[in-house]
């Protein structure tokens, strides 16, 4: 009797975050939800900070004056929106997460649409809100 050829066994690696990036094409379910982790780490590094600007800013209204006078800085403009894209998005993908608890849009073609939903409003809310704090309107 011959004896059975063995297979080589798969060989399985860690794989980084730039072998992520670059290498594996996510779908957009897969980006929302790495994208709602990023948000939530970007709120919880910048709370301390927001509620320290929010009691100053409430102190006296010549603090307040002093961050409105400060908000007109360019850089400053820039930050204040990469946080209400964080926040808008981590609340639009929050409500996502509640709704597929529920049950509902657990399917695959329902992770699609809701991944989109999210990314499409978190982006129209984020422009109307940049619209608004750079004066267009």
């Amino acid at each position: 009797m011959s004896e059975a050829v063995k297979k080589p066994k798969p060989e399985f690696r860690n794989i980084g975050i730039g072998q992520i990036t670059t290498a594996y094409r996510l779908p957009l379910a897969g980006r929302v939800s790495i994208l709602h982790r990023v948000s939530g780490v970007l709120l919880f590094v910048c709370l301390p900070f927001l509620l320290d600007l929010f009691e100053q800013s409430l102190t006296s209204a010549d603090t307040f004056e002093t961050f409105k006078a400060v908000l007109s800085n360019l850089v400053v403009k820039v930050v204040v929106l990469v946080l209400t894209w964080a926040f808008l998005l981590h609340f639009c993908a929050g409500l996502r997460y509640l709704l597929m608890d529920t049950h509902r849009a657990v399917s695959k073609q329902g992770g699609k649409q809701t991944a989109a939903v999210v990314a499409i409003v978190s982006s129209l809310l984020t422009i109307a809100f940049a619209l608004k704090l750079f004066g267009a309107f």
